[in-house]
């Protein structure tokens, strides 16, 4: 074979290869997470085998400027969930700075947006969120930093985003957040679950963010 016929081969090979890398990143297709993919440590019992059909429940929370806020705040929405409390100073500062870079990646698109729910809601009253908010950058069109009440924070927790452990000791914080940043997609729906610590996991969810965009 001809010098000149090994470098069309040689072009060919590589503009096949190149084509296949960008249709296997532009039809890449996230899982949809029901109870049973997760660990069952942060699933509540009731929930653990159920493996279809999950979306996360409805709400009701209040966030930094006392409003209230509903699943009808992120009808629509790709959203990224994760609890926290103000007064953490072990992990929650690393996952409110991650939040924060997600949120200025996608600072001028609508459709993405950002819910923090406290596990010390008795604490994290409205003017210690707004304070805390001001302090780490949220933007309030974007980004709900949320109070409630303890119970219903609790059953989110445990039987819609699977992120929080049962401690159940009856104390001041009877369940102990994960690190864990949720995807949630248009329909209600688990489409990731990342370490909110983790700077590789930070560029994962920003780049499955796009994918759930397209």
């Amino acid at each position: 074979m001809t010098s000149e016929r090994w470098i069309l081969v040689f072009l060919c090979i590589s503009l096949f290869i190149g084509l296949s890398s960008c249709n296997t990143k532009q039809y890449k297709v996230l899982p949809i997470y029901n109870p049973a993919d997760i660990k069952s440590e942060l699933v509540d019992k009731r929930l653990q085998n159920k493996n279809s059909n999950h979306t996360v429940s409805d709400f009701e929370l209040i966030n930094q400027n006392g409003q209230i806020i509903t699943q009808n705040n992120y009808k629509n929405k790709i959203y990224v969930t994760d609890f926290f409390f103000t007064s953490c100073g072990t992990i929650c500062p690393i996952m409110t700075k991650n939040m924060a870079k997600i949120q200025e990646e996608f600072i001028d698109n609508d459709d993405i947006m950002f819910l923090s729910l406290s596990v010390t809601p008795e604490i994290d009253r409205v003017s210690v969120l707004k304070a805390y908010a001001l302090k780490k950058g949220v933007i309030d069109t974007k980004w709900n930093v949320t109070t409630g009440d303890k119970k219903h924070i609790y059953n989110l927790a445990r039987q819609s985003y699977f992120a929080v452990v049962e401690r159940g000791d009856g104390g001041l914080q009877d369940f102990i957040h994960t690190p864990n940043f949720i995807l949630i997609d248009k329909e209600k729906q688990i489409r990731g679950i990342y370490d909110g610590t983790d700077d590789e996991d930070i560029e994962r969810i920003i780049e499955d963010i796009y994918v759930l965009e397209n």
